[in-house]
């Protein structure tokens, strides 16, 4: 690795403290307000920079895609990307099989800031826009954890035993069912009974894809 200049310093410096203090990486335009840059051009410049001598990696299509590789943190966590999950009407897949995270080839990594040392992690690519209330918009990559229990208001990839679909939305129980709420005004509550009910797992974080 080269010397880094001050400005790329800089730039790393305001990564790792924004790493550090959110558990997720800034945005170029984070960088740009951060480290008081004149345009996202000179930022990018320079994290190609960072990024060729070894102490980041960017991964392409993600605004969050900022990996730190060096100053006393871990490389990336891999998790599998198991396919897609509906944050609108649930999605018909083949079976419940289709939701383990074991049976997934394709793979992505991920901080071990973002991953916090939680085990059985895989990602779900989100199609629909239900939850973008809560920051969750079509396109994302949600970080989740395997789980068959989630408390009630967090949000889980909910498999539906009946329709054989899966869902992703706010769990609560109420009056002997299943309320799997949307976090989206415009769009209706899904209610069921417990048993046909099945949590593949919760989210732990979200991964934005590129506006």
């Amino acid at each position: 690795m080269r010397e880094l200049s001050a400005r790329q310093q800089k730039i790393m410096g305001f990564i790792q403290r924004f790493w550090g203090d959110r558990h997720y990486p800034p945005t170029v335009r984070d960088i740009v307000s951060g480290c008081n840059i004149s345009s996202t051009s000179v930022v990018d410049y320079n994290l190609d920079i960072l990024e060729r001598e070894g102490y980041i990696r960017r991964h392409a299509g993600i605004s969050r895609g900022i990996e730190l590789l060096t100053g006393g943190i871990e490389t990336g966590v891999r998790v599998p990307l198991i396919g897609l999950i509906a944050a609108g009407s649930p999605i018909p897949v083949p079976s419940a099989d289709a939701w383990n995270p074991a049976a997934s080839a394709e793979t992505i990594d991920v901080s071990p800031d973002i991953a916090r040392g939680k085990h059985d992690l895989y990602a779900l690519k989100v199609k629909g826009t239900s939850m973008i209330d809560d920051l969750i918009n079509d396109g994302d990559l949600v970080l989740m954890q395997v789980a068959s229990t989630v408390e009630d208001g967090e949000t889980a990839a909910v498999w539906l035993k009946g329709e054989k679909e899966a869902t992703l939305k706010k769990v609560y129980r109420e009056r002997g069912l299943i309320r799997l709420q949307p976090a989206n005004e415009r769009m209706q509550p899904i209610y069921t009974r417990p048993e046909n009910v099945e949590v593949q797992g919760k989210v732990v974080a979200v991964i934005r894809k590129v506006a």
